[in-house]
């Protein structure tokens, strides 16, 4: 990314919490700071043997020097009083605890809670501790105070599971840490101001049920082919993550993807596009929402053919019929106070036709994302969307991991549930 000059010249501790609490002197300095045998050689040692030099790009320079072990005494107090920006990475759930706790019993926690200035954690844990109420309420609690948090992402964990809470990969991490450094001066600050509302989306929807479609439909051709889409159901599986660490009582129906299901979380598997409609309008008359992330088929073979379509050498004619459209039908049905959260994944013409499906089908909202994003869309870890709301008004959020956003969404369906009254 660009970095502008008064990104240099900034210091931060880095602390890799998996090791003894040794800190890093971090610096981004200008090629005209480099010294001569540096830039003549980069990612080695200076003469001394006590910095390393690194190049980030023609015009950004990174400098790496060893900071003291932070030992007893006051030294604690030296450290937190020189940086301007503390990066913790990885974050445990129990270092999250006591951070959140205000527990000081080590090094670590010691020379954090001496530090005024601002912070960043990057969390690593295990999917069913990260979802865990107590720490879905830390992470929050610590938002609310000024601490940033690097969201973690899906992938497989030390434990050989996968799923939500891998830790960010470090070049997502340096890259927050330099947009940071760009565009704040980083004061030192006796209390951390809280951020907007929408970071803390703990037991925003206690007490609320929440159905959540997700993942592709298949729609038989034959006993071993079927009509189907790219779907991976994973933004589906990361709104019901979601929902649930809000606190609300979420119901999962999914079409077949290869993820499994988010803990306390009641699950159903459906295949086809009949089949879902089917599970959802047994369920919608006692939700407060629906977030409709599945992608069902628009279409179904006309006839299934009982046996295995043999190959000809000539072409093969589907006739193909309309699926019934699941938001119609639950327009039909929509009872006072329920929610309904629409998505749009589109080639072309984003916005318009988000917003003609948000009114066709009586939408509170509706998710809109663009399949020619890169990085974004189905079978893709993170997202690019634009929420287009009933009222008219329009969120457009950057590319982010799915977790994240799911995050975002249930924070804005939050805000729609506690208005008076849906349509």
């Amino acid at each position: 990314m660009p970095l502008g000059r008064g990104v240099f010249r900034k210091k931060l501790v880095l602390v890799d919490h998996r090791r003894e609490t040794h800190a890093i002197a971090f610096q981004l300095i200008a090629p005209d700071q480099m010294p001569f045998s540096a830039q003549h050689n980069p990612g080695s040692l200076d003469d001394r043997g006590r910095q390393l030099y690194l190049k980030l790009d023609p015009g950004v320079w990174l400098v790496l020097r060893p900071y003291q072990q932070v030992q007893a005494g006051t030294a604690h107090i030296s450290a937190a009083e020189w940086a301007d920006l503390f990066v913790v990475a990885p974050v445990t759930a129990n270092l999250l605890g006591k951070v959140a706790a205000g527990i000081s019993d080590d090094a670590l926690t010691t020379t954090l809670c001496a530090y005024s200035g601002p912070v960043m954690l990057a969390p690593a844990m295990n999917s069913n501790m990260y979802l865990n109420p107590v720490t879905k309420k830390n992470l929050a609690f610590l938002r609310s105070i000024g601490y940033t948090i690097i969201d973690p992402e899906e992938g497989e964990m030390a434990c050989h599971t996968v799923g939500i809470g891998r830790m960010a990969e470090p070049e997502a991490i340096f890259s927050r840490i330099a947009a940071f450094l760009s565009e704040k001066k980083t004061p030192k600050r006796k209390s951390r101001a809280k951020p907007p509302a929408e970071t803390d989306t703990a037991f925003a929807l206690a007490g609320r049920k929440v159905i959540v479609t997700a993942g592709p439909c298949r729609e038989k051709l034959d006993p071993v082919r079927y009509i189907s889409n790219y779907s991976s159901g994973r933004m589906g599986y990361a709104l019901a993550a979601a929902a649930r660490g809000a606190g609300a009582d979420v119901t999962l129906i999914s079409g077949p993807t290869e993820l499994a299901p988010p803990d306390n979380v009641a699950f159903i598997a459906v295949e086809s596009t009949s089949d879902m409609l089917e599970a959802v309008m047994a369920h919608i008359d006692s939700a407060d929402a629906l977030l409709m992330a599945a992608a069902p088929a628009d279409y179904a073979p006309l006839n299934v053919a009982a046996e295995k379509i043999k190959k000809h050498d000539s072409a093969l004619h589907l006739e193909l019929a309309p699926t019934a459209d699941i938001l119609k039908q639950v327009a039909k049905r929509k009872h006072p106070g329920l929610a309904v959260v629409g998505f749009a994944l589109e080639t072309e013409n984003l916005i318009e036709n988000a917003t003609r499906k948000l009114k066709d089908k009586t939408l509170d909202m509706i998710v809109a994302n663009s399949a020619a994003q890169s990085g974004s869309g189905p079978g893709a870890l993170s997202n690019q969307a634009t929420i287009i709301s009933d009222s008219g008004q329009i969120t457009e959020l950057p590319l982010m991991p799915k977790r994240e956003l799911a995050d975002k969404i249930i924070t804005l369906l939050a805000e729609k549930i506690r208005q008076p009254q849906i349509k």
